[in-house]
């Protein structure tokens, strides 16, 4: 094995270190959009005001329900974009932004309105 290899393959696991470490920590918050200075939950029903908070860099969007049978997903769009991120569960509390098209029906009024307290993001669109 040259050294070349070495080198490359320590380079590759310390980045691969690098970047889980970044995961556990997250990249941004995604909240109720409220007035108030400390982060407020928002709930799960189509049209609700949620936005992106990385830093003093805060990123205003909307959630879309969608249904499919008795299974609910939520998708959230930023403000002026086309483009929406799937909310793919990471754990307690912490979620992925996913670049997808939404699936099923879109839900109906309020549906399913479970409250949330705010989401640590792990993947974060670049906006």
């Amino acid at each position: 094995m040259k050294f070349r290899h070495i080198a490359t393959c320590a380079l590759l696991a310390a980045m691969s270190c690098a970047a889980s470490a970044a995961d556990d920590n997250g990249c941004a918050t995604l909240v109720g959009a409220a007035s108030s200075a400390s982060p407020q939950g928002f709930q799960m029903r189509d049209g609700e005001p949620v936005d992106l908070v990385s830093g003093a860099k805060t990123v205003h969007g909307k959630l879309l329900v969608f249904s499919d049978g008795g299974d609910f997903r939520a998708s959230w769009q930023p403000d002026n974009s086309p483009e929406k991120y799937v909310l793919a569960n990471a754990g307690v509390n912490t979620i992925r932004l996913v670049s997808t098209p939404p699936q099923g029906t879109p839900a109906r009024s309020g549906e399913p309105g479970t409250t949330v307290p705010p989401q640590r993001v792990l993947s974060c669109p670049a906006l």
